[in-house]
């Protein structure tokens, strides 16, 4: 069977589907060497705010044609001030103490440089955390060239796993070429995922938050199992 290569931008502390997509993966690249998406999920992710989406953003300053690994905090203070955001709206949550040490343990082994690969550490602690092991890579790291859009993306799997699986999300479709993949002999996979419910504490669900909404509220087993889902 041939290797299953997913490939996504260092997001920060992303949401269930990232790690589904993850778990899905024997080889998981981190596109970090692309033009630095502003308004995108690379520096911010969704948190329950009291019953509606929050954002809880890192702040950087941003040069325009910047790539992801060249982006810095322009804060110092940021980590603990997210922590205190957090402890604002999850400090009732049922498995807010044992979260809130995980994190804050992952902030304090956090690297001091790039966003990038702040972010890489905390996503990698996170998926130990829930059973995710694939092999980790960046793109940066790769001798693909300066190739964009679908053909950087075949240099990835071809670089990494020749005649591979390429595993991509469902908005895929909309700006990769399937037939660029099939002249480099990689089959297509897509992500069919779907997150389950789970309790938040109150009757409207809020979906696409941070997976530290589901480890507060449900725990880290749980979680792992929404990540997991049987098939």
């Amino acid at each position: 069977m041939s290797a299953i290569v997913a490939i996504h931008q260092p997001n920060y502390l992303p949401w269930l589907g990232y790690f589904a997509k993850m778990a899905r993966a024997d080889v998981f690249v981190f596109l970090d060497d692309v033009q630095f998406p502003k308004g995108g999920y690379t520096n911010r992710v969704q948190i329950d705010g009291g019953g509606e989406a929050r954002w809880l953003t890192v702040p950087v300053r941003v040069s325009l044609g910047k790539r992801i690994d060249e982006i810095l905090p322009s804060r110092p203070d940021w980590r603990g001030a997210h922590l205190d955001t957090i402890a604002t709206f999850y400090r009732e949550a049922a498995h807010y103490r044992t979260v809130r040490e995980w994190l804050a343990d992952a902030y304090d082994a956090a690297p001091d440089g790039s966003l990038a690969a702040i972010n890489r550490h905390l996503i990698e602690a996170a998926a130990a955390r829930l059973g995710v092991a694939p092999r980790f890579l960046a793109s940066s790291a790769l001798d693909v060239g300066d190739a964009e859009a679908t053909t950087r993306l075949v240099r990835i799997v071809e670089s990494v796993a020749p005649g591979g699986t390429y595993f991509t999300g469902r908005g895929g479709e909309t700006y990769q070429d399937p037939t660029a993949f099939a002249d480099a002999g990689i089959a297509l996979a897509r992500s069919d995922f779907a997150a389950a419910p789970y309790d938040q504490g109150r009757a409207t669900f809020l979906p696409g938050l941070s997976v530290l909404d589901a480890a507060f509220r449900v725990g880290w087993d749980a979680t792992t199992a929404l990540v997991h889902p049987k098939p």
